[in-house]
């Protein structure tokens, strides 16, 4: 079963030309705290970061949403970036994207592997599977193929792998048992491979305008396909809403806090669609939850 890449050809679109607006200097990137390096278990003790809430607060006149603790939406508002001006790369080391680019806001503190595999469905997808670890709600760590076969964590960590031939998938115990950091990574490549934008697409969780909170995520799929994740919200009095919003893209890259451009970084919630500055507006029935 051949990969569908969710964001082809979208890589394109990427350029290394600086925009006209630096990103902010926010505050003073540091190492990460104990707590952090807990929360965000890919962290190196030896990185610089700071975090998302830190360095965006919401506009003026705007306050961040309510969200449960130890959601998915209150651990992406921790989630480590690095230092402003930082560039994104790709998975070879090379620049995509200029650190002073209008449309890039921040890049995320976060690996992206030695492979051509963690786009933009996958990038969610990653972040959504690393705050189950850290939530140690481990046997809900399961996606699916494009195929629509399941793979769960349980079942690679007990030594399950998929045997496949063309669109078909078998799960065979093959291996041995392995619950270890690096067994987790190699499932997740695993999924990466074979699910994308359009598995996501299938979803059955779909808020609507008025629920769309952090975590949240806007696809659509296809080859050429892309998503992009809900990173935070903020409302004002008047209840109108703005986001902070992130991906990974094609090739495999880091992943970006987006900025609208010279008013970034912060995008309004308030139009029939959602437009972002690398893909075709996101209309809100595009909108998924996992």
């Amino acid at each position: 079963m051949p990969r569908l890449l969710g964001c082809l050809l979208g890589g394109l679109l990427l350029s290394t030309t600086a925009g006209a607006q630096p990103s902010s200097e926010g505050p003073a990137p540091r190492p990460p705290t104990k707590e952090e390096l807990t929360r965000y278990p890919w962290l190196s003790k030896d990185a610089r970061v700071r975090s998302l809430e830190a360095a965006f607060p919401p506009p003026s006149g705007y306050t961040r949403v309510a969200v449960e603790p130890g959601s998915f939406g209150a651990w992406l508002r921790g989630l480590p970036l690095r230092p402003a001006g930082s560039p994104a790369r790709d998975f070879r080391g090379g620049q995509v994207l200029a650190g002073d680019d209008s449309r890039l806001a921040a890049v995320a503190e976060l690996d992206i592997g030695s492979a051509n595999l963690q786009q933009c469905a996958d990038s969610i997808i990653r972040l959504h599977a690393e705050w189950l670890w850290v939530q140690n709600q481990k046997d809900r760590i399961a996606y699916r193929f494009t195929s629509g076969d399941l793979a769960t964590w349980s079942k690679y960590a007990a030594g399950d792998r998929a045997k496949i031939s063309g669109s078909k998938v078998k799960w065979t115990r093959s291996a041995s048992a392995d619950s270890s950091r690096t067994s987790f990574r190699a499932y997740l490549d695993l999924v990466f491979t074979y699910a994308g934008t359009l598995s996501l697409q299938e979803l059955k969780q779909r808020p609507s305008r008025e629920t769309a909170r952090p975590g949240d995520f806007f696809v659509l799929g296809g080859s050429p396909g892309h998503a992009v994740l809900v990173l935070d919200v903020a409302v004002n009095a008047q209840g109108e809403r703005v986001a902070l919003l992130g991906q990974g893209f094609i090739p495999a890259q880091d992943f970006q806090v987006l900025s609208p451009g010279q008013d970034g970084p912060w995008f309004s919630l308030e139009a029939d669609e959602v437009a972002t500055p690398f893909w075709k507006p996101f209309p809100w029935s595009s909108l998924r939850r996992l």
